[in-house]
């Protein structure tokens, strides 16, 4: 973990991000917290990972999601150096699916 991330106010936004029920209260929220870029910024490098993971091509991912050769660098960087946080969530999803 990021020692610099690791902050009293941060651990606040998370904790208060786990009290949220469904994804109407996500859009309640975020909507309130974050601007419309920095949503879709983060949605962005999410659809991003999802497509890394699925084995597109940069140019197929760029195509899609208009996410510059950058952010997929960046994000892909995550996949495969960061902390697990996105195949955690991936795990997780494909969890929920297999039960549903």
């Amino acid at each position: 973990m990021n020692k610099k991330l690791k902050t009293e106010a941060v651990d606040h936004l998370f904790q208060a991000v786990l009290t949220l029920k469904d994804i109407n209260e996500c859009y309640t929220f975020f909507e309130d917290v974050c601007t419309v870029n920095e949503l879709l910024s983060l949605s962005q490098r999410y659809e991003v990972a999802k497509m890394l993971r699925s084995g597109r091509t940069y140019l197929e991912i760029a195509e899609k999601t208009g996410a510059s050769t950058a952010t997929i660098s960046r994000v892909n960087r995550s996949l495969n150096y960061g902390n697990d946080g996105y195949d955690m969530v991936f795990a997780r999803l494909d969890e929920q699916e297999t039960e549903s």
